[in-house]
């Protein structure tokens, strides 16, 4: 086991590599840092920026305006999915709302919430449309895909709606919940960022990368880029060993 893994990482460091050595030759190629930046140049602006207290400022702040969508989309999108499956008529009323929601551009509200609200909560609303139509959407299809036969035994035993609910449907809705929540953090990442860069507020990583590519700071814009990914591929682990290994749910 301990060598397999050992591979892994060797295969996935040598795969780093790799692409790093093609971009270096790309940046040589192009031979204008004002246009592709080598890893070296980035990895310099982005030492530079760490050691600004302002850097840090910046990134808590974008954390926390996601994270707060994030977790708003989630009990939004939990409330929604009750509802929806519990009356027909429910269903018949949110269900377009929230797959137009899913449809529409991210674009197109952050410009409308511009128009509405401050420019620091429009992250937090972006982050939060995103999230609520995919672990909405998951929660139902696993609901209604629940087993036939436990219904039915539910129903020879006479089991209270309370108790089918409790012990059978939330079960069954349970995996989607968890692969909905798992797949919406990236969105919510994505779509705060972009919200950002659009609303421009005081402290904010999206407001870094637009002033970076203003003002033709290349290195700066791609280290603020490699800020971005790499805190969504760590909140996306974080949140993977909270969902998943937490309730010892491991998924598929």
């Amino acid at each position: 086991m301990t060598s397999i893994r050992a591979n892994k990482h060797l295969i996935r460091l040598l795969s780093l590599a790799f692409w790093l050595l093609i971009w270096q030759l790309c940046a040589l190629k192009v031979g204008k840092e004002l246009i592709l930046p080598g890893p070296l140049a980035v990895v310099r602006a982005m030492g530079a920026l760490a050691v600004q207290p302002k850097f840090w400022l910046n990134t808590l702040t974008t954390i926390i305006r996601v994270i707060t969508g994030y977790c708003l989309g989630v009990l939004t999108a939990v409330i929604l999915a009750v509802v929806t499956c519990g009356s027909f008529l429910a269903d018949s009323l949110i269900s377009p709302v929230i797959r137009t929601i899913r449809a529409t551009p991210v674009a197109s509200f952050i410009i409308l919430a511009l128009l509405w609200m401050g420019k620091s909560n429009v992250p937090v609303l972006m982050a939060m449309l995103m999230v609520v139509p995919v672990v909405w959407e998951n929660i139902t299809a696993q609901y209604r895909a629940t087993d036939r036969d436990l219904l039915e035994m539910a129903a020879a035993y006479r089991l209270s709606k309370w108790k089918r609910f409790r012990y059978i449907y939330v079960p069954s809705a349970f995996p989607g919940f968890l692969s909905g929540c798992l797949s919406a953090m990236g969105l919510a990442w994505k779509s705060g960022i972009a919200a950002e860069v659009l609303a421009q507020p005081a402290l904010a990583i999206g407001s870094n990368l637009y002033y970076s590519k203003l003002y033709l700071e290349t290195p700066d814009l791609f280290a603020w880029t490699a800020v971005v990914v790499s805190l969504s591929m760590l909140i996306e682990k974080l949140i993977r060993k909270l969902l998943f290994r937490g309730v010892g749910y491991e998924g598929k």
